[in-house]
């Protein structure tokens, strides 16, 4: 994405689940921004298997920080990062596009948090859990708007 000018790059790690664990906004795509985004990863989850694209700086940061993990760079094990990326595009063009990176990233973590809250996995659920699951999203956002 473009911030006033210059392009920036999105890194986003995704639960099996299709829960947005971290979000975090570079200028850079290289060896040292893959390694600053895993540290920021792994003091909050130690994954036992992570999934990328084949970007090679990936391998570099992960055989550093991470080596006992299994590092997946088949073609379409990523999926689920990438279709986690269109919720924010959507959210995106609706803002007529960030004005700064400090407002992306604020932007972005909160629509992670809230995202997960409501983004249920519905065809995973009976119909009654799914119910009270939302009922418990609704309440939980009510406190926290209040």
């Amino acid at each position: 994405m473009r911030i006033d000018g210059i392009q920036h790059y999105l890194w986003r790690a995704v639960d099996q689940d299709g829960e947005v664990v971290d979000v975090f906004l570079q200028d850079q795509r290289d060896a040292v921004a893959a390694r600053r985004f895993f540290k920021r990863l792994l003091a909050q989850a130690k994954p036992r298997k992570i999934v990328t694209d084949k970007l090679r700086s990936y391998s570099v940061a992960l055989r550093e920080l991470i080596p006992e993990t299994v590092h997946d760079t088949i073609q379409y094990a990523n999926k689920r990062a990438e279709l986690s990326h269109q919720p924010t595009r959507v959210r995106e063009r609706g803002m007529r596009r960030f004005k700064s990176v400090r407002q992306a990233q604020c932007f972005l973590s909160t629509h992670a948090s809230v995202y997960n809250l409501f983004n249920l996995q519905r065809h995973l659920l009976s119909a009654k859990n799914y119910r009270v699951l939302r009922r418990d999203a609704f309440s939980t956002w009510e406190e926290v708007v209040a």
